[in-house]
């Protein structure tokens, strides 16, 4: 590798490698911010005896119960009634995980439902059964109390690591189908139970089964429902927690990522409908049971991404949706992988959900799939992306529009709706009624306490000029503390118990969201309030929502004045009428770029929107921004030293604080309270090959108090963007390594296959990063045909710009990783035979001491150990040993441990190529000083003397010859020979590497009964050792003797690795590297064949053999 440019961009891509790893681990090592409240319970397991004739020693299954007191196992079996619920565990996880949501749903059940407001926020995502959901809300009605308690079971896998290996998934797969079937059959035995002593039975048993898995159990329980053997309908209803569903976490074992596929084409085909060829319906799908729910852990989870937990392409949006937890009611976390099993607030937000799915006349799970999905969307889902036109992919919301004041009010769709948004009659303010009415004036209103007035906006006066939106946002509990109507007409009369009662003023007060708040400022004394109250609840109105009425009231409650309490929270309320277009703002790809090394600042004079929708063209999920917000004015006139530390202190007590709403398309929704200084990121996965174009963009929902003027500050997180970068690409990357191994085997074998000097393996990377061709050829051109694939197969093409910039940018980075294994692999064997080199020389000198006489003698006799006839078959023939020692090891016991004895036959022909030319520069360099030196005394040299220290190192031909340029051009040979080798050998070391995961758990099942690795995994990697056997040289000329000329050239070895390269390329794309082997194992069996095809035509002395030879002067 010559000239200092081509040392510039190897050295610049290893320095560039390295310091993404050191920022992504800097970032990812660092604690994760953690807001949730540990679970607490007192657990006990029963254990659930196994039939005689079932052989599941190696698993279990557990009953839990939540309680201090020691109980009969027997005697609590018996009384077994409730709902049945199994939890799978994940990759490494234990089935005692389940205590958190068991302990949480025994408390639930005693404690019962939520207040009825909670339930009437969400509507449904999709649009096509926002119709259907609508209708099937209208007649459903959330249980007062809850009638059957959840019976949670867990099965007990012995910790296996399941997303490392697919052999033991499958194996998880089939007892979860065993563990169902034996749940239904306990509940039977238990009624049998019971009836035998007496005890009246009557109620139903149950018919299914609602599988919990977190992790890798979340794609089991999804496994278990295309097994051939699970009865029909014994699962209805599935909840994951941080499952991948789209692909493996570790894509990286050809078995793992087949199963994958296999299953989920598996549910794709059980939601399509079986016709005939005239298009009459002959049965349902098998699946249209089935309610699946996804539940992500958002950013903070490291090792399931919300793109892998998505369920698009899967389960259609009819029987199910997937919800970050950042976006989930009730819980506005993000969490790590593991927190999710035992947060607080996630967990006793999903055991309500689990409760609220029972019928409460049978006592068991709605068999309609609308009445459960209702559950789950109105339990988990908020309704702040549809209340603020969030989801660009809905045409129409589904949500009903209000009754106006010409349609009916007695009875009908209006009175329904009015039913809905009202206040419950039970909850009323004290009869005196407000104390005196206000009429706002201006398009804003604050409210800072509690003084019992009504206040009337006319949003006719106050709504022009295109302010026809109304936007309101308080810290006051909804109904009890603020209430907000829309009338047709103004009147005074009316106390506020008469409103609510009025059949012609529409109360919109439960349509208020709600939201997480920051830490409200605290007050010692009554009037210390330094601080205003963040905001917990938000509402806007759209004009179509108030079309038909003229007037829109706030009624405050007044402030509750109770001896000996302490003095109420602070109070905040502010509303404004505002045009959405005045509040946008778009952010281009160079905003984005530009931050990375300068602040980008925005300024928000005051009376400016109350709701600012920022729109950034890249995803926060790949450039996580810094937004730094600063109060500089609140309508407070200062002068001269008065201004600066009051100023910000009487701007702090009139403004509330910022709350920013962020919003993606895949991970969706995650709300920052107290905005002030904040690194904003989403859990997107943008510029890949299957993503959807509305995933490029992030939308930042910024509420701020229109009375006051802001400046802001953004920045991007180069720390937080190199971890996501490799959080996001680190498959691709994998998949980019083995392709350019495989591109600088083909420069290699191009260079040998033209007869010109074979480069190293790291020049022959740098060569193929040279513009314009070399790059363009072997990282666009893929690029580009996978975007033709996606218009050929009528998929979503993702926004080329960002996709083939984020895809090169991988690819260099796939290069520089590589540069680096290849520099430490270079260090390695240039230490180790130089060692080797250096000791045989001083062993040569060693010999002539007449003092090591019996060391001599000893080793003469260990001589007779190599003359042995199985030894010297050994020497003659190490393929043959490796392929017979290799091949049983990776069929029967695991692929990995073959591939290792593979690199280490690797290894020693590369160390004794490298031994071997070292020796012959230095005999080289030795032999030119003397032949100088000869010159100059005028002495004649004695070659055989002079090469006699490394004679032993070398061929009897090259030890005979006197001439300098014969060692030099038997070195060159051997240099090009290690140069190959070396190519193959990390190549090799790659495949091993990605088979490592599948190793280790596979050491962890020793002793515990294992079964033979899968013939996939097995055939490919067998395909894999032919390559190491029969291609560690690039002179396999009968490649060429069947096929024509390309370009005037003969197709070889070269065009193969070429086409192998683009092959790896486009499944690393695909983010299925496993699929590498796949070529790999294509180039083995090719290589295998060239070579009983050469093999045969060098015993027949075929002529056009010998005449194709290359290199021949240089072996």
């Amino acid at each position: 590798m010559d000239g200092f440019g081509a040392k510039f961009r190897v050295g610049a891509l290893a320095a560039g490698f390295l310091w993404l790893m050191t920022a992504a681990l800097f970032k990812l090592l660092k604690p994760v911010p953690n807001g949730c409240v540990m679970t607490y319970m007192y657990p006990t397991y029963i254990p659930i005896a196994t039939p005689a004739n079932v052989s599941s020693d190696k698993y279990g299954l557990f009953l839990y119960h939540e309680g201090w007191k020691k109980i009969d196992f027997a005697e609590h079996l018996k009384k077994l009634n409730g709902v049945p619920v199994l939890f799978i565990p994940g990759n490494g996880g234990s089935y005692k995980q389940v205590r958190s949501l068991a302990a949480e749903s025994a408390r639930a059940y005693q404690g019962g439902p939520f207040e009825p407001s909670f339930y009437q926020e969400a509507t449904l995502l999709s649009v096509e059964a926002g119709k259907e959901f609508m209708e099937e809300s209208d007649d459903f009605a959330f249980p007062s109390q809850y009638v059957r308690m959840l019976d949670w079971f867990a099965v007990d896998l012995e910790g296996e690591h399941s997303a490392m290996d697919g052999r033991i998934l499958e194996e998880h797969t089939e007892y979860v189908v065993y563990a169902i079937h034996r749940i239904l059959d306990q509940y039977r035995e238990s009624r049998d139970s019971r009836s035998k002593d007496g005890v009246e039975v009557s109620e139903n048993l149950p018919t299914s089964v609602i599988l919990v898995g977190h992790s890798m159990g979340g794609f089991v329980a999804r496994a278990a429902l295309v097994h051939p053997h699970l009865q029909n309908s014994a699962v209805e209803t599935i909840v994951t927690l941080s499952s991948p569903h789209q692909s493996p976490p570790i894509a990286l074992q050809p078995s793992l990522g087949q199963f994958f596929s296999q299953v989920n084409e598996g549910w794709r085909k059980g939601y399509e409908a079986t016709t005939t060829h005239s298009g009459h319906l002959v049965s349902a799908p098998s699946f249209s049971h089935v309610v699946v729910v996804s539940i992500s852990g958002g950013i903070h989870d490291y090792q399931v991404r919300s793109k892998l937990a998505s369920l698009d392409g899967i389960v259609p949006s009819s029987h199910g949706f997937m919800v970050g937890s950042s976006g989930m009611k009730n819980v506005w976390l993000s969490m790590e992988h593991q927190t999710i099993l035992w947060c607080n607030q996630l967990v006793v937000q999903l055991s309500h959900t689990l409760l609220n799915l029972v019928n409460p006349e049978t006592g068991q799970p709605f068999p309609s799939v609308k009445k459960r999905l209702l559950v789950f969307v109105r339990m988990l889902q908020s309704g702040l992306p549809q209340n603020f036109k969030l989801l660009e992919h809905m045409q129409s919301s589904p949500v009903k529009d209000f009754p106006t004041k010409d349609e009916k009010d007695d009875t009908g769709e209006g009175s329904q709706l009015r039913h809905l948004y009202s206040c419950s009659p039970s909850l009323h303010w004290t009869d005196d009624g407000l104390e005196k009415d206000i009429y706002v004036q201006s398009s804003s209103v604050t409210i800072l306490a509690m003084d019992g007035k009504r206040r009337w906006l006319d949003i006719r006066k106050l709504g022009s000029d295109g302010k026809g939106h109304f936007i309101f946002v308080t810290n006051l509990i909804p109904c009890s503390g603020v209430r907000l109507h829309l009338w047709p007409e103004r009147s005074k009369t009316l106390s506020e118990a008469e409103v609510s009662s009025h059949k012609r003023i529409l109360e919109v007060t439960t349509r208020m969201i709600r939201i997480p708040a920051g830490p409200a400022p605290r007050q010692i004394e009554p009037g210390s309030q330094t601080e205003q109250a963040p905001p917990s609840a938000v509402l806007q109105l759209s004009p179509e929502e108030m079309h038909g009425f003229r007037f829109l009231t706030i009624s405050v409650a007044p402030s509750p004045t109770i001896s000996g309490r302490p003095p109420p929270a602070a109070s905040m309320a502010v509303g404004q009428f505002f045009n959405p277009e005045d509040g946008q703002r778009k952010f281009s790809p160079g905003f984005s770029v530009r931050t990375i090394y300068a602040e980008e600042e925005m300024f928000l004079k005051e009376d400016h929107p109350l709701a600012l929708n920022l729109s950034f063209s890249l995803s926060l999920g790949l450039f996580p921004i810094n937004v730094s917000l600063r109060t500089v004015g609140c309508g407070i006139k200062t002068s001269g030293d008065q201004a600066g530390v009051d100023q910000s202190n009487l701007c702090k007590l009139r403004c509330f604080p910022p709350v920013a709403l962020a919003w993606d398309a895949v991970s969706g929704l995650h709300i920052i309270p107290n905005l002030y200084s904040e690194a904003i990121v989403v859990d997107s996965s943008p510029a890949m090959w299957v993503s959807n174009p509305v995933s490029e963009r992030t939308t930042i929902l910024l509420l701020v108090d229109p009375h006051c003027s802001y400046k802001l500050n953004f920045s991007v997180s180069l720390t937080a963007a190199a971890s996501r970068f490799f959080l996001l690409y680190s498959s691709q990357i994998c998949g980019f390594m083995v392709a350019v191994i495989l591109f600088a085997l083909m420069r290699q074998a191009d260079a040998w296959e033209l007869d010109l000097s074979m480069p190293s393996l790291i020049t022959a990377v740098e060569l193929n990063l040279r513009l314009p061709f070399p790059l363009l050829l072997l990282s666009v051109l893929p690029i580009s045909v996978s975007l033709l694939l996606s218009l050929l197969r009528s998929e979503p093409v993702t926004p080329v710009a960002s996709f083939v910039g984020v895809s090169t940018v991988c690819y260099l980075v796939a290069n520089g990783s590589v540069i680096l294994v290849i520099l430490i692999s270079y260090f390695v064997l240039y230490v180790a035979a130089t060692v080797q080199v250096f000791i045989k020389k001083r062993w040569q000198g060693w010999e002539e001491n007449p003092r090591l006489t019996y060391l001599r003698r000893l080793l003469s006799f260990s001589s007779v150990f190599f003359q042995l006839r199985l030894v010297r078959i050994i020497r003659n023939s190490p393929n043959l040993v490796v392929a017979i020692v290799t091949i049983p090891v990776i069929c029967f016991i695991h692929p990995a441990l073959g591939l290792m004895f593979l690199i280490l036959s690797h290894a020693l022909h590369c160390h004794a190529a490298l031994c071997s030319f070292l020796a012959a520069s230095f005999r080289s360099n030795s032999q030119r000083k003397e032949f100088y030196d000869s010159r100059t005394n005028g002495i004649s040299s004695l070659p055989a003397k002079a090469s006699g220290v490394f004679g032993p190192l070398l061929p009897l031909d090259e030890n005979s010859s006197s001439s300098p340029n014969s060692a030099r051009s038997y070195g060159d040979s051997q240099l090009e020979i290690f140069n190959y080798q070396h190519g193959v050998l990390i190549l090799h070391v790659l495949a091993t590497l990605m088979f490592i995961p599948s190793l280790v758990a596979w050491l962890q099942r020793i002793g515990l009964g294992q079964r033979f690795p899968w013939f996939a995994d097995s055939a490919l990697c067998v395909g894999v050792l032919f390559h190491g056997l029969c291609g560690t040289s690039p002179d396999i000329s009968s490649l060429s003797s069947p096929l024509p000329r390309l370009f005037g050239r003969e197709i070889g070895l070269s065009l193969v690795y070429l086409l192998a390269g683009y092959y790896s390329f486009l499944s690393a794309l695909a983010l299925a590297p496993y699929r590498v082997f796949y070529a790999l194992a294509s180039i083995g069996i090719l290589s295998f064949a060239a070579t009983l095809i050469s093999n045969r035509n060098r015993h027949k002395g075929d002529a056009a053999y010998r005449t194709r030879r290359r290199h021949s002067h240089k072996h």
